[in-house]
């Protein structure tokens, strides 16, 4: 009998501020494994926080470890949209169009802050894959399936008022235009303020744990050996934190395997992989600036070789993408090639001829990789985006397949399951409560939905100006961090000497400071890439506060010469590879 499950519904609320700091990242490792959870869930993507959320929130004692940081594979590399996915209408994938555009919208109110929606616009063309009626019947069909308000039903244009719209469009051939909703957000914030919410409700995540050993008990699964990968450099907690024991064995009544493309490696680990499989398919997006790419409108439009791409107007920037190719390689560092830049550049000047442009325009770019159900004899365009649960004999249950935009509704099905059957083992004594999700803020969310956002920024950003901010820097802050930015505007006023000794504006040591004590920051790498997207959307912010940043975290940590000097190397190794393509 588990003892950990509380009471129903009973949500158990803690100090965030301890509970996910990365100075007490250890002292959290040790903690859990003191105790017995209800479930332990392996994976620290939106996946993995999804389940923890809605495991925590429903009242299981639950624990998340993530052998990297937290949202640091596919979570991080999206095309960072919400949305139903309106290309699977093409392959008849109904199933998925209509579970998933209907998230969209939940997803969004519940974290306005981090999720919004984007007029697109989908141009047809003479000879293209959509034509007028195909474009019209396909986006009514998509709106009835996501259930899409009538304010955000799609409309269609003439050629001319699709080139209104966007004047960048090739002309030749242009047929018109389809126009429709989608949402555009932050992917690796999502996926952090899911798992802040999940840590404010009670649950324990730590990232930079890996999973080396699956404890079976009686052919049971009930608990994994962690070993702390940040103890190969020395342990990173404080000078008195080295050389304490970098291995924990963590028990739980179920395992979840939420490792995105490591879930097969698990499941090998646990002897189970068979059956179904996963199919890895890369994707790579490139990043412009918009004074060489200004777009003025997101679009989505078919290439010559009937793949479908998207480029993205976003803070000042236009990022496109995304390619969609078979991968076999480093399953924890894709690196973009010669070729697939000189795809996604060539799938970009076909659509937008009177830009030109050529890999010196290239800002930035990222490579992440989808962890799809093998099907055989399928494209990699054409694999379902389905999500599956396997259970297998030792009770390992994974996660595979799926979308980000259905990542609430995923984790709902599987801890449906984990509550009947901790329900079919006597674990429990009554059924669990059903899923909160749905209406339930991630943290920062706390705005009063989407309709209250507007004014929300509007009253933040004037304090912000009150405090010293610019406009575009006290915006930034209440956008990334929504009612969150509150704490951070107070770690402004306490740091405001510090950042004048350190020659930093007051606004990136408070977020900095923020980003250690309540988002689990250990490295430079976790700030400038997951916590900002800088490294993505500013990459030239990133370069000039490196240094600083890097600094800051060394005496926060009580790091060595050496580790201050790996961690330093590690980001800008990520500096270069985001701009300097593998040959092959």
């Amino acid at each position: 009998m588990t003892t950990g499950i509380m009471e129903a519904g009973q949500h158990k609320r803690v100090d965030q501020h301890k509970q996910f700091s990365g100075l007490k990242r250890k002292e959290t490792l040790e903690a859990m494994a003191q105790q017995q959870f209800d479930v332990i869930v392996i994976g620290g993507g939106i996946t993995g926080a999804g389940i923890a959320l809605d495991a925590q929130s429903r009242g299981l004692r639950t624990a998340l470890i993530e052998m990297q940081d937290f949202a640091s594979g596919t979570s991080s590399r999206s095309t960072k949209l919400v949305h139903g996915g309106l290309r699977y209408l093409k392959q008849l994938d109904v199933k998925v169009v209509a579970e998933v555009g209907k998230e969209r919208a939940i997803v969004y109110e519940n974290g306005p802050h981090v999720t919004t929606p984007e007029w697109m616009l989908l141009p047809f063309y003479k000879g293209g894959t959509f034509g007028k009626l195909s474009t019209s019947l396909g986006l009514r069909v998509y709106d009835f399936l996501a259930g899409v308000k009538r304010s955000e039903r799609r409309k269609m244009f003439s050629p001319n008022v699709t080139l209104q719209h966007e004047p960048l469009l090739k002309k030749k051939d242009l047929k018109g235009g389809g126009y429709y909703v989608e949402y555009r957000t932050d992917d690796a914030r999502l996926t952090i303020e899911v798992m802040k919410k999940a840590v404010e409700l009670g649950a324990m995540a730590v990232n930079y744990a890996k999973v080396e050993e699956l404890i079976v008990k009686d052919g049971t699964l009930v608990g994994v050996r962690v070993v702390d990968q940040l103890a190969e450099v020395g342990g990173n907690e404080g000078k008195e934190g080295k050389d304490q024991t970098a291995s924990y064995t963590l028990y739980a009544s179920k395992i979840v395997n939420a490792a995105g493309p490591w879930v097969d490696t698990l499941r090998e680990m646990d002897r189970s992989k068979q059956g179904k499989t996963l199919h890895l398919t890369k994707g790579v997006h490139l990043v412009f600036d918009q004074s060489r790419f200004p777009l003025g409108q997101a679009i989505y439009f078919d290439t010559p070789d009937g793949r479908m791409v998207f480029a993205i107007p976003r803070d000042g920037k236009t990022y496109v993408g995304t390619t969609d190719t078979n991968y076999k390689g480093d399953i924890a560092n894709p690196r973009i090639t010669l070729a697939d830049r000189a795809y996604v550049l060539r799938a970009a000047n076909e659509m937008f001829p009177s830009l030109g442009l050529t890999e010196v325009d290239v800002e930035s770019s990222w490579t992440g990789l989808r962890p799809l159900i093998h099907q055989e004899g399928k494209d990699p365009s054409e694999i379902s985006r389905r999500d599956e649960i396997f259970v297998s004999a030792s009770g390992l249950i994974s996660m595979a397949g799926g979308k980000l935009t259905g990542y609430r509704k995923m984790a709902e099905s599987v801890v449906n399951q984990i509550a009947a059957m901790l329900v079919a083992e006597g674990k429990v004594s009554a059924a669990l409560p059903p899923s909160s999700t749905k209406t339930l803020p991630i943290s920062g969310g706390d705005v009063g939905g989407s309709a209250q956002l507007a004014p929300f920024l509007r009253s933040k950003v004037s304090q912000g100006l009150r405090l010293g901010l610019t406009e575009p820097e006290a915006m930034l802050l209440a956008q990334r961090y929504g009612s969150n930015v509150d704490t951070v505007f107070a770690l402004l006023e306490q740091h405001r000497g510090e950042a004048e000794r350190r020659g930093m504006p007051a606004a990136v040591l408070a977020a900095l400071v923020y980003a250690i004590e309540r988002e689990m920051v250990v490295k430079p790498a976790d700030f400038f890439i997951r916590r900002t997207g800088a490294l993505f959307f500013d990459i030239a912010w990133a370069r000039q506060w490196k240094a600083a940043a890097t600094a800051f975290l060394a005496e926060r940590f009580g790091w060595s010469e050496a580790q201050t000097a790996a961690y330093a190397a590690e980001l800008e190794q990520m500096l270069h590879e985001a701009v300097h393509p593998l040959e092959a």
